[in-house]
């Protein structure tokens, strides 16, 4: 416990008080707070360093533009990447995502090929994709789940057909926490020369990922997620494939040349990185990853996983909860309902109490039809949460449902 007190000391919104209770977040699935390593290294930025990159002589551009350029190093190395050239940075998940299906969309989809994603995806992993394949008449298909929210593997394998092009699934669901067979799934896909993206955006801050060993050709996630800042995440792709695909936005620093007859573009990573990046974030990112890894994936995975057990268990003692996601194989998210009481009127009542939690779809509609449900209270931990705060949630939790029953 000595040793989370010391982490949670890294993290200044730890310590202060909301409704005038001292703050229990829970809501790591939607953003993750920041140490002030990180707050450090943007405040540095901005005060000493701000500068754009990639177009001055001047002394600060340079700065800036290594500084940049270190961190798109350190990105490569955190998920095992062979080139620098395969990390792009972007505004985050939800930008990645829409960057493949617009560029992949544009050179390979055509009439009748077909997309496969899963019943668990969030809506920046199923609305790209349901506007690519309506524009180019492509045809979307979904692979089933079961009630304990786990994919059911055999009906990817009957899913999958000579017309599939790609196939995109989270790593571990928001919602569920479920987390997905995915070296399994891309060994599928390559079987039958289909591609995959793997949205890495709930996994890339609990779990390590080398993208080699995994050989997936597209891999997203986001900063703020990782305990960087919000506005920049990570597309990561086989050097090959993205060489072969068109720019996803036209702008600065994109090009080679420009006319007015004709534009050639830049290469790698350049080519998808239009205008003035987040500075800041990317280099942010990097301070974040250096401190997950100061932590350690270890510390990280035994923390959790305890986390993960104890919630269980103390949140079923609630009569009426019921928990939504049973998967074997699962993370550190907790999402619940309780008979007889809105999901929102329960979050209403326990931030009363300085707890916050995730009330909601989630960004995951389909996933709610499926369960027959309105929504779920959702409880995520990161390696800062402790058990006493569990405690207290559970408490909040058993006083919420005595004012509204």
């Amino acid at each position: 416990m000595d040793a989370i007190n010391k982490i949670r000391n890294d993290f200044p919104i730890l310590s202060r008080k909301v409704k005038g209770k001292q703050l229990v977040y829970l809501d790591n699935g939607a953003t993750t707070q920041k140490p002030q390593q990180v707050i450090d290294t943007i405040e540095k930025y901005y005060a000493y360093e701000n500068s754009n990159i990639h177009r001055g002589v001047h002394t600060l551009s340079q700065e800036a533009t290594t500084k940049y350029e270190e961190a798109r190093e350190t990105v490569k190395s955190f998920i095992g990447a062979g080139k620098n050239e395969e990390i792009i940075f972007t505004k985050g998940t939800t930008d990645s995502i829409n960057l493949i299906a617009s560029s992949f969309g544009k050179k390979l989809l055509k009439k009748g090929d077909e997309i496969i994603i899963s019943a668990m995806e969030h809506h920046s992993n199923i609305v790209p994709w349901q506007m690519i394949c309506e524009e180019k008449e492509a045809v979307l298909k979904v692979i089933p789940i079961n009630k304990k929210g786990e994919l059911i593997m055999e009906a990817l394998e009957k899913l999958v057909s000579p017309k599939t092009k790609l196939i995109a699934v989270n790593h571990i669901s928001n919602t569920l926490g479920t987390i997905n067979p995915i070296k399994k799934i891309i060994e599928i896909a390559h079987k039958n020369n289909a591609l995959v993206l793997i949205d890495a955006a709930q996994s890339i801050a609990h779990t390590p990922l080398n993208v080699v060993d995994l050989d997936v050709d597209f891999l997203v996630f986001s900063g703020h997620k990782m305990f960087a800042p919000t506005g920049v995440g990570i597309l990561y792709g086989k050097e090959a494939l993205l060489n072969d695909l068109p720019p996803y936005q036209g702008g600065g620093d994109m090009i080679k040349e420009v006319t007015f007859e004709k534009t050639t573009y830049n290469c790698l990573p350049h080519k998808f990185e239009a205008g003035t990046p987040n500075i800041a974030g990317g280099i942010g990112l990097a301070s974040a990853i250096d401190y997950i890894k100061k932590i350690g994936f270890d510390t990280i995975l035994k923390q959790e996983k305890a986390l993960l057990a104890y919630g269980t268990q103390e949140l079923l003692t609630i009569d009426g909860l019921r928990i939504i996601g049973s998967a074997d194989n699962k993370t550190s998210v907790i999402s619940f309902v309780i008979d007889g009481i809105h999901p929102f009127d329960i979050g209403t009542i326990i931030d009363q109490l300085g707890i916050a939690v995730r009330t909601g779809h989630h960004c995951t509609q389909p996933l709610m039809n499926f369960f027959e449900i309105p929504g779920t209270i959702r409880a995520s931990f990161a390696f800062y949460n402790t058990k006493e705060e569990v405690d207290i949630l559970v408490k909040g939790l058993k006083r919420a449902i005595n004012m509204l029953l």
